[in-house]
């Protein structure tokens, strides 16, 4: 993670997400929506530096200060948001977290239906550093669809598609068994838009009935138990992670 300057000041947005209060693109949306205060005045532009000093009131609560930087292996369940609160009141990832844990963000997200290893941290700068395909980590699934699949559109797949005006990158998938029609495959990407891999199989007529992510980047699901829930040690997330 990129430090603070010689100064000791720091753009504002990097500051709330250092102190994980949410992202640095969702600290810009909340300043710019007049919800922050710095020293008692209301801003409306990102565009300022701060120090340590200065006082942060977003919703006229005040941030934390900035905590070092932690991660977390969670293992999460089908059936679940990846979101602080749900507009149809669906149970949340967040609201399963045990009740010793800071406040943390996901990196990026699983949907209500897909499963398996989801990142948490308690610093937004990370989680957007994490999300960023140019970081470069691969994400691995095991993935069971229905319908038939044949090397034409494993091929396809790998080339990337196009699908209503989205472009998707590089997508490799391998069967690994199969029953019938329903096949379980091992796929991997390096991108993870919306609902990639669901609306690409989907794309080829293919219907994704279960989605569980195994791996992202370093990181492996393992034998974490689902609900679960591992930190990563400092050491290890200072050998893969400049923070």
């Amino acid at each position: 993670m990129d430090k603070p300057e010689p100064d000791n000041k720091e753009r504002i947005a990097k500051r709330m997400a250092r102190a994980g209060v949410c992202s640095r693109r969702e600290a810009e949306a909340m300043i710019l929506g007049r919800r922050v205060k710095v020293n008692g005045k209301l801003i409306d532009s990102p565009a300022l530096n701060v120090s340590p000093e200065d006082v942060i009131l977003v919703d006229n609560k005040p941030i934390a200060s900035a905590e070092p930087t932690r991660l977390w292996l969670y293992h999460k369940a089908a059936g679940l948001m990846t979101t602080h609160k749900d507009p149809e009141g669906r149970q949340t990832v967040f609201n399963m977290l045990p009740k010793d844990m800071p406040r943390v963000i996901s990196v990026g997200r699983l949907d209500y239906n897909s499963e398996g290893l989801l990142l948490l941290t308690n610093d937004g700068e990370l989680a957007r550093k994490l999300e960023l395909p140019s970081t470069g980590w691969i994400r691995k699934y095991r993935v069971r669809a229905y319908g038939g699949i044949t090397p034409s559109m494993l091929e396809g797949m790998k080339k990337g598609v196009n699908i209503d005006g989205v472009q998707y990158g590089s997508v490799e998938a391998t069967v690994e068994s199969h029953s019938g029609n329903n096949h379980w495959l091992l796929v991997t990407l390096a991108e993870g838009k919306n609902r990639e891999i669901r609306k690409i199989f989907e794309h080829y007529g293919c219907q994704v009935n279960r989605l569980i992510r195994i791996s992202y980047g370093p990181f492996l699901l393992g034998k974490i138990a689902k609900g679960d829930i591992k930190e990563v040690t400092q050491k290890v997330l200072k050998s893969f992670v400049k923070i």
